[in-house]
């Protein structure tokens, strides 16, 4: 066989695998907010594939023009789709496409078939926070199949979301990472659910977007340092600056105004220790006899130490407890 007489061999020939470009998206971004280079992609592809026919993505790359078959396809029959130089496009389920993959991992293996070069080709990102989405997502079906969850009141799971802030504090003490991502979990999900639960409220209702649209605005007209034009280069002008456009908003007769009463008696305590003291106010502690007053000036001076007095408690109760449970020949 002569030159001319034979089959040609070139990149763009017959014995050219083709491409196969494996497009990821999450399910996180808007549908239809692709990369750049993805609708490049689609745009030139010679097939463009897709195995959920109720992918989010479908209705907008058509509406673009890209034609998409709903089909699922073999390893063997995908490499044969691409021969000849041909790419095709697969748009991954959510999943992704993992018998599709080993399929073809298989065959590279095998050494029998001329393969396509396989590209992964990320389409959209998650952005950070983006499985926020998730939890929210999650929190509206609980919300709506668990028999438990669905009944539930701001007034019933009050008593969770102390428990839950007291177990965070536990974490953080302990210094045990894993509890600590843990309980902060905990903690979010209180938020969550809570902003779920305003939501049906008929008079007033409210949902995670407007509990985090109003912390958001809290947050940067009180670091007028950062999001403006003020100065501060100390820990200490950062909370003037914070006290000063707090007492502003909430317009307070007294510096005792917004510190929860329900609070535990020695935080209660140091709080408002606190406030007198950032205020600049000499009120002398009650002069009286009893054990609540001695503790009163105990949490007053921790306070005036740095000391904060339920935590130095916690503390010592801890190595009570150790010396309770050695007592009891009890070990760990």
């Amino acid at each position: 066989m002569n030159a001319t007489s034979a089959t040609s061999e070139t990149p763009e020939g017959p014995s050219d695998p083709g491409r196969v470009i494996l497009l990821t998206t999450s399910h996180r971004v808007a549908p239809g907010l692709l990369s750049w280079p993805a609708w490049q992609a689609l745009r030139t592809a010679d097939r463009v594939l897709c195995a959920d026919g109720a992918h989010p993505q479908l209705p907008y790359l058509r509406e673009a023009g890209t034609a998409v078959d709903e089909t699922s396809i073999s390893a063997e029959d995908l490499v044969a789709a691409c021969a000849g130089g041909r790419t095709v496009v697969v748009v991954a389920t959510g999943e992704g496409e993992p018998d599709l993959t080993d399929g073809l991992a298989r065959l590279a293996g095998s050494g029998r078939v001329p393969m396509p070069e396989l590209e992964l080709l990320p389409a959209s990102y998650d952005l950070p926070g983006a499985r926020l989405l998730d939890l929210i997502q999650v929190m509206d079906r609980i919300r709506e199949e668990c028999p438990w969850s669905s009944r539930q009141t701001h007034k019933g799971l009050a008593k969770y979301g102390i428990e839950e802030a007291y177990e965070l504090v536990e974490a953080i003490e302990d210094g045990d990472r894993d509890e600590l991502r843990e309980e902060l979990g905990d903690v979010l999900l209180q938020v969550v659910f809570h902003a779920r639960i305003a939501e049906e409220d008929e008079e007033s209702p409210f949902s995670i977007d407007d509990v985090a649209a109003t912390i958001v605005t809290k947050l940067i007209h009180r670091h007028p340092h950062v999001f403006g034009d003020a100065t501060a280069t100390t820990p200490e002008e950062v909370k003037e600056h914070w006290l000063r456009t707090k007492a502003v908003e909430k317009r307070r007769e007294s510096v005792t105004d917004g510190i929860p009463l329900h609070q535990p008696g020695l935080a209660l305590a140091a709080k408002l220790a606190s406030r007198v003291r950032s205020a600049g106010l000499e009120v002398p502690l009650p002069a009286a006899e009893g054990i609540g007053y001695e503790l009163l000036a105990l949490a007053a001076r921790a306070e005036s130490e740095g000391v904060d007095p339920e935590a130095a408690l916690r503390a010592a109760a801890r190595a009570y407890r150790d010396a309770i449970r050695g007592a009891e020949g009890v070990r760990g």
